[in-house]
């Protein structure tokens, strides 16, 4: 596949085809149960070979067929291991690669967006592309004043294959419901669709990207590359070296592991509160270690951050209510928390909810606050997911009558998304100390009080 199947018809076909996989592995399944094979085993084939069809078709496709495969790939440490391991390689894949669209394209597109003599602007092209997308392609050059520049060339027909493929695959959403115990597929895929037109606005993103380089500039933790050139389906931004993080993901030494996950929490809380933007495609591609000058030294290791297509514009940060609601429930003051969450629309008004049982529900996900320092793992996240998805359980229950603001939707889907990275890692994170640091409201105002007071006097 060396590019973007464009035909409304063919991307249709191949996405149709899923589903009718998906169907005859049931029958394969309900046969192999006849056979003998008990419900949990013939399960957990059925879900391996699912993702095994739906990753290979994904990563063809590119355009949102593989934007879906992305944003689902960070919630692979949610399965068992048994069906995780055979299929995390093409789930990283997804995260890092895809087949290349042809040069004479890219030569096109270039021509087309920056003139005839865009060759110029240019020391050194590299027509090979070192990264590839959902919507573009990245290509490593040297600017004409000698930096080291990314090129990111977006895909002709983007925009038509990314809002054909969401919306096929939201028709059979039900389907890949499996894969991912305790989430709600059709939502993530649903508002995937609604970012698809900032996504291919490449002004947008340099916007973005522009406003974070500037806040974290100099910064000793955060490392953002500063945008050199931008027009329409071009982007020109400085390099940055580092490790991919899904090499720390595969290979990272606890160190390296540790650094990264402290790093990621603190951009996630960060990030807000200092630019008044969300950093909203928190997936592994698009994040970088980079050593210092003792790269022994991981301590000193910052994180570089890239692709600002996607954001979350809160020019006051974080909702102001997060931070209370967090503290209070770590507190334990039930009737306080549910009546927060009265008011911001996650109680509708018909439903009445016991707010012990609520109280209940909330606590086990919010533990990574409560320690000092938490370890989040594979195993962790799969409790959790195990717990929100059985339907006997209360708190599967309970979850399926609480409702989802859309001002959190997307602030929910990137949280949930950057712990299911630091699951990947298995990094022990002192999330406690980000929180206190960059999230309003969870500090009692007379425990701040006391604090400052504190400083001094010292």
């Amino acid at each position: 596949m060396s590019d973007l199947p464009r035909k409304a018809v063919t991307r249709t076909a191949k996405l149709a085809a899923l589903p009718l996989g998906f169907a005859g592995r049931a029958t394969w399944g309900l046969g192999k149960r006849i056979g003998g094979k008990s419900a949990e085993i013939v399960a957990r084939e059925l879900q391996q070979r699912t993702a095994e069809q739906l990753f290979k078709v994904l990563g063809e496709l590119k355009g949102g067929a593989m934007k879906f495969g992305q944003a689902l790939s960070v919630f692979e440490s949610a399965l068992p291991e048994e069906v995780a391991g055979p299929y995390r390689a093409a789930l990283t894949k997804l995260q890092e690669a895809a087949p290349p669209m042809p040069t004479r394209t890219v030569h096109s597109v270039l021509a087309e967006r920056l003139g005839e003599d865009w060759r110029e602007l240019f020391a050194e092209f590299e027509d090979k592309p070192s990264a590839a997308a959902s919507i573009g392609q990245v290509h490593r050059a040297v600017w004409h004043d000698g930096r080291e520049v990314a090129v990111k060339v977006q895909y002709p027909g983007a925009g038509e294959a990314l809002l054909s493929d969401l919306t096929q695959l939201s028709r059979f959403a039900r389907l890949l419901g499996p894969l991912i115990p305790g989430m709600d597929v059709k939502p993530l895929i649903t508002e995937l669709r609604d970012r698809v037109s900032e996504e291919l606005d490449y002004g947008l993103e340099a916007q973005a990207q522009g406003e974070h380089e500037r806040v974290f500039r100099d910064d000793p933790d955060v490392v953002v590359p500063a945008v050199v050139h931008q027009s329409d389906q071009v982007l020109v931004t400085e390099w940055i070296d580092g490790v991919p993080l899904a090499e720390v993901i595969a290979d990272g030494t606890p160190e390296q592991r540790d650094r990264a996950g402290q790093l990621l929490a603190r951009f996630l809380f960060s990030g807000p509160a200092r630019t008044g933007l969300l950093h909203a495609d928190p997936h592994p591609g698009n994040f970088r270690l980079l050593p210092g000058e003792d790269a022994e030294d991981v301590s000193a290791w910052r994180l570089g951050v890239l692709d600002f297509g996607t954001v979350d514009r809160l020019p006051g940060g974080l909702p102001d209510t997060i931070g209370p609601a967090l503290r209070m429930t770590l507190d334990g003051e039930a009737e306080e928390v549910y009546a927060l969450l009265c008011s911001e629309g996650f109680v509708k008004e018909s439903i009445a909810l016991d707010p012990d049982a609520v109280l209940e529900y909330l606590l086990p996900i919010i533990e990574p606050a409560k320690a000092e320092e938490f370890t989040f793992s594979r195993g962790w996240i799969r409790t959790q997911a195990a717990r929100i998805a059985d339907p006997r359980s209360p708190a599967h229950q309970l979850g399926k009558q609480l409702n989802l603001p859309p001002s959190y939707l997307l602030i929910h889907r990137v949280t949930l998304s950057t712990i299911g990275v630091l699951c990947q890692l298995n990094a022990t994170v002192r999330l406690r100390d980000e929180l206190r640091e960059w999230l309003p409201g969870f500090v009692a105002e007379e425990e701040r009080d006391q604090e400052r007071e504190d400083a001094a006097g010292a």
